[in-house]
């Protein structure tokens, strides 16, 4: 089966000229178009959430796709090195119009996945260098790293809790009382409270300031 993919960014495009270059280009190659998949979709989407996606599972052994150009099926690297990896693995035929490109199980076409796995290590390790080294500019800086212990629990834990956690107090309920309840320890109440309530001092409450000191 020789499918061909044309695909535009926005309804105000028309995929008419990407079937027009593509039937020149079977007609010249000897071969029809047996089956159009046509899409109005942005090529940032993932492969997986177009027609695209879909094709690639029903397409088979064998099989060819046409499209006029690479950034067709995608509009970075990754997307297009995924995509045509797959095809290769399942020897399937990718021709584009424009480049050129006969993209199978050959020699070719493995110098040319290697060409583009290889840019995609240099960039994942351009992107985890440029991670270390802005950490370590942060680090230099005097930032602290990292969230401060028991902030992301007492935020999503007790925040919102106040009253009931008063009332608790106020009923006398113990530190570990109340900690159990919400599922946090003692510090982290302890931390909590004087963060919501910093003239808890002030306070008339004596029992609820000797739970907090």
């Amino acid at each position: 089966m020789i499918y061909g993919y044309v695909r535009v960014s926005t309804d105000k495009q028309s995929t008419e000229n990407q079937r027009f270059e593509i039937e020149n280009y079977s007609k010249a190659k000897g071969f029809r178009i047996e089956r159009w998949v046509d899409e109005t979709i942005s090529g940032t989407t993932s492969v997986s959430d177009r027609q695209l996606g879909r094709l690639l599972k029903q397409i088979r052994k064998g099989d060819t796709l046409v499209t006029t150009e690479l950034s067709r099926l995608g509009r970075n690297l990754m997307q297009v090195m995924s995509f045509l990896h797959q095809c290769m693995e399942r020897d399937i035929i990718v021709l584009t119009v424009k480049e050129r490109y006969e993209l199978g199980n050959n020699i070719n076409s493995k110098i040319l996945a290697f060409a583009f796995s290889l840019s995609a290590e240099i960039e994942r390790n351009l992107i985890s260098q440029r991670t270390r080294e802005a950490l370590a500019r942060k680090k230099a800086e005097g930032t602290k790293l990292g969230r401060p212990k028991g902030k992301k629990t007492m935020q999503v834990r007790l925040s919102g809790k106040e009253n009931v956690i008063k009332k608790m107090i106020n009923e006398k309920c113990s530190m570990n009382e109340i900690a159990e309840k919400f599922g946090v320890n003692r510090q982290t109440l302890r931390d909590f409270l004087r963060n919501t309530f910093p003239d808890w001092r002030k306070l008339s409450n004596r029992t609820f300031m000797a739970l907090i000191v």
